[in-house]
Parts: structure tokens; sequence; C-alpha cells
């Protein structure tokens, strides 16, 4: 409520009005009049007094019109009205009351009376406009708590979504490698297909068949647990990435989804180290009596990469004549064998060192394939 508060007197007698304002601004109120009920609504929607003292009796528009007009409206239904009679004819009283006044005067009036009344309903009124305010502030903080209450689900879905991302990145790529993508807006980019050179790195046990056909289920998950654990932490240390896992063939892919200019030596080098790693787990194995080797073939060329399968199961893959050429490849290798086909070998010399097994007849290619062993690397 504004202060001083402002209190419209209504009455078609100006020597009524004329006292009204005299004793209404004796003691600090702002009054404003009007002569009839129509300007006495116009006057209301234009000046929003804080009180009506309002005439019954009126031409043109009687009080109780006014009341009902005024109370009908949601915008001043909360202005409080004193209806003011020249009798004390309580139908007056009554239907004024029920059109919705909120207290009476009779003329004539005693001064004590009408300022009693003024301030009993303008302090109704101060109340009403606190609850309002407060009403209000809690309307807009609750819209302002729904904004942000959208604004955060949709930050969590964003971030579910990039978390969801990376966890699938991390099924195939090294640690460092995700974090590299992750970190920028390229992870939906570098999944998408494409074609690019790539090495191939596949291996598998040797003996693995005969050995599940022969051995409990639960030494069979002991040993695929060790071995997928010892090259796994391998694969990520030389950046590679997991393609998959079938058994106990893995196959694995450099140069994507990030760029690697040396992706030759790396698939040779993590080669050497998953070598020396598997055998060293076999030899565990053999003091159990499980007879397994260990076998890799390796091979370099362009191939198709991106998402294969549906939206709940997703893979990245890789397909083209390499990927078979190294499979076939890690079929010929004996235990502990490392076989690459010649273009692998050739960029990764002088520091791969080993020796040429001539040409070999693979399944699948028509004609028969250089092939070489590798047997060291010279990091010098």
């Amino acid at each position: 409520m504004r202060s001083p508060p402002r209190i419209l007197a209504v009455d078609d007698a100006p020597a009524n009005l004329e006292i009204l304002r005299v004793r209404l601004e004796s003691q600090g109120y702002e009054v404003v009049t009007a002569t009839d009920g129509e300007q006495a609504l116009e006057r209301v929607a234009e000046l929003e007094p804080d009180l009506v003292l309002l005439d019954i009796m009126m031409p043109k528009l009687d009080g109780i019109s006014v009341v009902k007009r005024l109370k009908g409206d949601a915008r001043q239904r909360f202005v409080p009205v004193i209806l003011v009679t020249a009798k004390a004819d309580t139908r007056d009283i009554v239907a004024g009351l029920e059109a919705g006044g909120d207290d009476y005067l009779t003329k004539p009036f005693e001064h004590a009376a009408l300022m009693a009344r003024v301030r009993s309903l303008l302090r109704i009124k101060e109340l009403h406009d606190t609850v309002h305010e407060q009403a209000a502030r809690l309307e807009q903080q609750a819209k302002e708590l729904a904004e942000w209450n959208t604004v955060l689900e949709q930050r969590v879905a964003e971030q579910t979504a990039e978390i969801e991302r990376t966890a699938r990145l991390r099924r195939f790529l090294a640690p460092q490698v995700v974090e590299m993508i992750s970190s920028g807006d390229a992870s939906d980019a570098a999944l998408e297909s494409h074609r690019r050179e790539i090495t191939v790195l596949f291996c598998d046990l040797r003996g693995f068949t005969a050995f599940t056909e022969s051995s409990d289920p639960e030494e069979v998950m002991s040993v695929l647990r060790e071995y997928h654990e010892g090259v796994g932490k391998l694969i990520f240390e030389f950046e590679g990435t997991l393609e998959r896992f079938l058994g106990d063939g893995i196959m694995i892919v450099f140069n994507d989804p990030i760029p690697a200019a040396d992706h030759c030596d790396r698939a040779i080098r993590l080669a050497i180290a998953m070598r020396d790693r598997v055998g060293s787990l076999a030899t565990k194995w053999r003091a159990h009596g499980h007879n397994l080797g260990f076998g890799i073939g390796i091979a370099t060329g362009y191939a198709t990469l991106g998402l294969i399968g549906f939206d709940r199961r997703r893979e990245y893959t890789a397909i083209g004549r390499v990927t078979n050429l190294a499979s076939r490849l890690c079929d010929e290798a004996k235990p502990g064998q490392i076989v690459v086909a010649q273009r692998t070998f050739s960029a990764a010399q002088p520091r791969a060192k080993g020796q040429a097994l001539g040409e070999l007849v693979l399944k699948g290619f028509s004609n028969p394939t250089p092939a070489y062993e590798v047997l060291r690397w010279d990091a010098e």
C-alpha cells in the first residue's frame, strides 16, 4: 500500500465531498473524489485507491451497483469499500453488504467513527497487500525455481549423455585417448563412418579349444580373466583401439579414431610386449597342466570404420580386407610367433628385426601373401 494511503470519496453532493476531503486530509490521507457511480468506476481503474467511501444514493449508477462492479473485477476485488447512506435503512445496509461492501456509515457521521473505520479497513488492506506481495514473490521464486530445474535437468541430461559417450569410448580406447576426445566436441564425429589406413593386430591362444573341452568352466574363466587383464593393460598402454574380445581372440586397431603416424611401430611393439606377457602366464598355466600358446598376426591397409548395431547395443568396428589379412596371418602363427604382412614390416624398418617367411597361401586370398616373422624391436 502506498504512503500516504489514497482514498476515493464518492458523493453527488459537493458539500459532503468537501467535508470528507477536509477530515481525511487532516489525518494525512490523500483524497480524490467522484460525483457519481460511473465516474467512481473510472477513478478506481485510473487511480487504484486504497479505500473507497461510497454513497449509496447517487444518480446514473447507485452505490450498490458500483460495489457489485468493483467486487466482480479481480483487479479491484480487494479494495475495501465503506458504504455511506443518508438514512439508517437496514435494507440499504444489508443490500450493500451483500453486494460486497466491507463496512458502512450513516449520515451524518461522526468524525471519530469515520476515522476508526478508515484506519481499520486500511490496516486490512495493508495486510492483504503484504500477503499479496509475498504470494507474488513466492510465485516468482517458484517460476525461477522451475526455470532453474529445467536448466539443471538439461545440464544433467547433457552430462549424462557425455558420461554415456565417454563410457562407450572407454570400451574401445586407451584412457588418455578417451580424455582427449571427451575434452572437445569430437567424440561423436570420431565414431562416424569413415575410411582410413589402419594397422590391425589379431591374437589368440593356441590350444584353447582343446583346453576348454578338457577343463572345468571355472578354470577356463580364470585363464581368460588373467589373459584379458594382462594384455588389456598393454593395449591401453600402447594406445590401441580394442575392437573386440572373442573368447581367446582379440582384435586391436591402430591409427583410429586418433591418428598415429607410427601405427605400424605401435602394433609391432605391442605384439612383442603381449608375447612376453602371455609367455609368463603360459609358464604359470603349464604348472597347472594347461598347455596354451599364443600367436599374433598384423597387417596394414585401408578399412571403413564406425559404429554398427542398434540403439541399445553398438560396437565400433573396422571392415575391410586388412582385418581378414591380419586374422589369417594370426592363424598361421605358431605359439610365440608374430607374423606380419610385408607392408607392416616395411613400414617398421629398420627397428623391427625379423625374418622372411616366404609367401603364405591364406584362406580367402587368391594370391600368395608375403609374410615376415618379427623377432625383436631395436629402439635404436
